[in-house]
């Protein structure tokens, strides 16, 4: 598949969402969240996968990304983690999809874990890339080492207007920088970054993109609107769904961690792996190995 077409829209919450869906209607629901800085085609191979092992499949762009808009000019462009899990939340239920399989990485992965750990209910089973992927902002300033530091210069960078202003006129260049360092062993071509790529010219995109990776630091304020579930999510709250979770080996920002690491924060049955050869976007590296890790959870859940 080169494409994920046709897209539809919906609103949903604050949000007109565009998203792709295939599969049965009547197929298990599974909802596939991109990450920062990719769009839905990070799943063009993981689609055709599922759809033909008879599973209902969305695959959504996230706020800021692609043809989504913000349904109100006047509606803060927030990327804070409680506004990604209420975009989520809110697909859901416009979808009238009472339950389904999250999976998801980066941003996307993150809204899977904010869904699974809040409203558990709504989440049959998670994959989620790079472990619990709820972000602690009463750590946020803690120093880390400083070869992990230098991973995270992107974020710092756009903690000051020269780096918003270096987002906003350089945002092709500096994603696909990201993209070559976070994925070091993967082999894309021009045209496959260019089919993401468009995605970034969203209105929205670098407003909702600085706010994100200003606000996990405390140094702007997040949306009111988002205040109970940050409130919530600042206890850490433990994911009781069936759970896989995984670190790519080559993984250029954030290095593999133990299933130890992280163990605490799952209450359920989880299974934690390590998939060699690949980077941060595991399912358009890896797409078998993601695909199969969602049907084991679809049957699973049965």
């Amino acid at each position: 598949m080169d494409t994920l077409q046709p897209l539809r829209t919906i609103d949903a919450g604050v949000l007109s969402v565009a998203f792709h869906e295939a599969g049965p209607a009547d197929g298990p629901p599974v909802v596939l969240m991109h990450g920062f800085p990719y769009d839905i085609h990070s799943y063009v191979d993981v689609v055709p996968i599922l759809a033909s092992a008879g599973c209902r499949v969305v695959v959504p762009y996230l706020r800021g990304y692609g043809p989504t808009r913000f349904l109100r000019e006047d509606t803060m462009r927030s990327g804070e983690q409680a506004a990604l899990g209420a975009d989520l939340l809110a697909l859901l239920d416009a979808l009238a999809i009472p339950r389904a399989v999250l999976a998801g990485y980066d941003w996307g992965g993150r809204a899977c874990c904010v869904v699974a750990a809040l409203w558990p209910e709504r989440c049959t089973g998670l994959v989620s890339y790079n472990n619990y992927n709820i972000f602690d902002h009463a750590r946020s300033l803690e120093p880390d080492r400083p070869d992990n530091e230098r991973r995270l210069w992107y974020q710092y960078y756009f903690h000051s207007e020269r780096g918003r202003e270096g987002l906003r006129r350089n945002r092709r260049e500096l994603c696909r920088l990201l993209w070559d360092t976070w994925s070091p062993t993967w082999r894309f071509d021009g045209g496959t970054f260019e089919r993401s790529a468009a995605a970034f010219d969203n209105p929205d995109f670098v407003d909702v993109v600085i706010q994100s990776y200003r606000h996990r630091f405390n140094l702007v304020p997040g949306d009111p609107a988002y205040a109970d579930i940050e409130r919530r999510l600042a206890a850490q709250p433990a994911i009781a769904v069936p759970t896989i979770t995984f670190d790519g080996a080559d993984d250029g920002v954030r290095s593999p961690s133990p299933a130890s690491a992280h163990a605490h924060r799952f209450t359920g049955w989880r299974d934690h792996r390590v998939v060699r050869g690949a980077g941060h976007n595991l399912p358009q590296e890896k797409p078998d190995v993601f695909a199969q890790a969602v049907l084991e959870l679809v049957r699973r859940a049965g």
